[in-house]
């Protein structure tokens, strides 16, 4: 019997299970918050799963739960479909090869942990205020960090075979050219963002701070939830 060779144009997203299970979560959410919920009841549990950081200039005592788990609820819900699409792409591209590499229980883990840390920098500039943050992007920059340590090592993107590329050390990132451009590209996005440019067709502010402090957890950190010996 004559042996079947791999095919040459394998699929743009072959996703993991846990980051497809990721996505059908958000989407499940936005369409019940959408579709099948009075608006009273979607404000209601906003203000308890949305990441509002007035929450934190008052003790603990007497707020209930949502002190403790709108650090990580936020990041499953979304203002709106298009919000939801923007980061649903980017959480397939770059969560693909992150999940591939570190497998699911380390990729929930990283999951919380980055959602915690872009939360952390988001209140750490908005300290007091009544701003409501929602969405998945601050996961997905981290992951987006994660990648830049391993991704292009190998001198460029093969998204099949990238998750097995050796982890370069951060001084190794650092000096690699192509991971140098891609941090360039993605922190003059977001500074722009920042100083006022929206890239976001509705009325929505862009919560950079929650990007970058997504970013770093991810870049810095990636370490700790790699299974692979680095270069």
């Amino acid at each position: 019997m004559q042996e079947q060779s791999p095919p040459r144009n394998p699929p743009i997203f072959n996703i993991p299970n846990v980051v497809l299970a990721m996505l059908l979560i958000m989407v499940a959410i936005q369409v019940t918050l959408d579709a099948a919920l009075p608006p009273d009841t979607v404000n209601a549990l906003f203000i308890e799963t949305a990441f509002i950081p007035q929450r934190y200039a008052f003790d603990a005592a007497g707020q209930g739960g949502a002190y403790y788990w709108s650090p990580i609820t936020y990041s499953l819900l979304h203002g709106g479909y298009a919000h939801l699409a923007l980061n649903g792409f980017w959480l397939a591209a770059f969560g693909t090869v992150v999940a591939r590499r570190i497998g699911w229980v380390r990729f929930v883990a990283f999951w919380i942990l980055s959602s915690i840390a872009a939360a952390a920098l988001f209140l750490a500039f908005h300290w007091g205020d009544r701003s409501v943050m929602v969405g998945a992007s601050g996961v997905v920059s981290a992951l987006m960090g994660a990648a830049s340590r391993f991704a292009f090592s190998s001198g460029g993107f093969q998204r099949e075979y990238a998750h097995l590329n050796p982890r370069m050390s951060i001084a190794q990132s650092l000096s690699n050219r192509t991971v140098v451009v891609f941090l360039a590209v993605w922190f003059g996005i977001n500074m722009l963002a920042a100083f006022g440019f929206s890239f976001d067709a509705g009325e929505s502010a862009i919560a950079w701070e929650a990007h970058v402090g997504g970013f770093l957890f991810g870049f810095f950190m990636f370490a700790l939830f790699d299974p692979l010996n680095p270069r």
